[in-house]
């Protein structure tokens, strides 16, 4: 353990303060004094992509419309922005698209804090995805790394057992996992090496993420549901695990006492099966793409080239003007940053993914 003691306890106070990392972050980040209920927001304490450029906000716009003129442009237009933190992406969104596609389009934000003051009025505010008849585009960025998940670690005797957590990060192992987690983890998780099962390696049991998705596009009618998130798959799960902790603007230990972030990267191949899984055996549901977000929004005309020298000598502001929204590009693009994080696409009804990101390569840049 990299925290705490391992081994079994009395029933004292202490004992009765252990609890699963699901349970704990619950409460850490959205109960009444919960990480996300604060003022601040998320953007106090991290930069995501929305935060990074309005390019982003740019970049949805357009696969909005994309996913508008796949359904034949309804008379209804829906955009649902997922853990909306302040309404930033949304109000972009809604900024960025063409007059004659605003004007059809209803805009709802997700999350569990307060409406903030001065919102524009066209955006809804909701604590919980629609419930149905949605068509358009949902996107979730950085939502599902924010839905609490268990987390297993393998005791000396090699066998799967709870992490259990106090309120102060200290760790020790609880039960043996069993029932559906032990599924989920035998199918998307495998805790073992070449030689079986080996004492120390960690894992977060993706249930919940699974459920939570699969409900999210749920709500669509036809359209288009995006997950944004920092990821990995089965073929490439860290042995370890990824939970940790943010605090403004630093990696922390995850301590779950409501004083920072807590969390950890998506299987999202396991989340994209949950949604197929919920289909009707008869249909077979469109195909589910999985994109790095460099490649995603290069094909969403986020290119991060710079402007031509000459500029600067025709129209100086127009060429820092470009030159800036080049920099922006490039950090959400880079390497070993935000354009590492994968964009789960899944459509549903008629459309068809990987036709709205026809100019995505084949293969990686070298």
């Amino acid at each position: 353990m990299t925290r705490g003691t391992t081994g079994t306890r009395g029933t004292s106070g202490a004992q009765r303060d252990w609890r699963g990392w699901r349970e704990a972050t619950e409460e850490a980040l959205y109960g009444p004094a919960g990480f996300y209920r604060g003022p601040e927001g998320p953007a106090g304490h991290f930069r995501t992509s929305v935060h990074a450029s309005p390019l982003f906000a740019g970049a949805v716009a357009r696969l909005l419309c994309r996913v508008d003129e796949a359904l034949g442009r309804p008379s209804s237009l829906d955009f649902v922005d997922m853990a909306a933190g302040r309404g930033e992406l949304v109000t972009g969104v809604l900024a960025a698209l063409p007059a004659e596609v605003a004007a059809r389009t209803r805009a709802y934000a997700v999350e569990v804090a307060g409406r903030p003051e001065g919102l524009d009025h066209r955006i809804e505010w909701l604590a919980e995805p629609p419930g149905g008849g949605v068509t358009g585009l949902l996107f979730a960025n950085e939502w599902l790394d924010n839905v609490p998940v268990e987390v297993a670690e393998v005791d000396s005797a090699g066998v799967p057992r709870r992490v259990l957590v106090r309120g102060d990060g200290a760790e020790r192992l609880g039960e043996p996992v069993g029932g559906a987690e032990a599924e989920w983890l035998a199918r998307w998780w495998p805790l073992a090496g070449e030689e079986g099962p080996r004492e120390g390696l960690r894992a977060e049991i993706g249930l919940p993420r699974d459920a939570a998705w699969a409900s999210a596009v749920a709500a669509l009618d036809g359209g288009l549901a995006v997950a944004a998130d920092y990821a990995h798959t089965r073929d490439a799960r860290p042995p370890f695990g990824t939970l940790t902790g943010f605090r403004e603007g630093r990696e922390t230990p995850p301590v779950p006492d409501g004083s920072c972030d807590i969390t950890a990267h998506v299987a999202l191949d396991a989340c994209a099966a949950a949604h197929a899984a919920r289909c009707a055996p008869e249909r077979t549901p469109p195909a589910a793409l999985l994109r790095p977000q460099r490649d995603a929004l290069r094909a969403l005309g986020v290119t991060g080239a710079r402007p031509p020298l000459a500029l600067a000598s025709t129209d100086p502001v127009a060429y820092v003007r470009a030159l800036a929204g080049a920099s922006e590009a490039a950090e959400l693009l880079a390497r070993g940053g935000l354009g590492d994080f994968v964009w789960l696409l899944q459509p549903v009804g008629s459309v068809d993914a990987a036709a709205l990101l026809v100019d995505v390569p084949d293969h990686e840049e070298q």
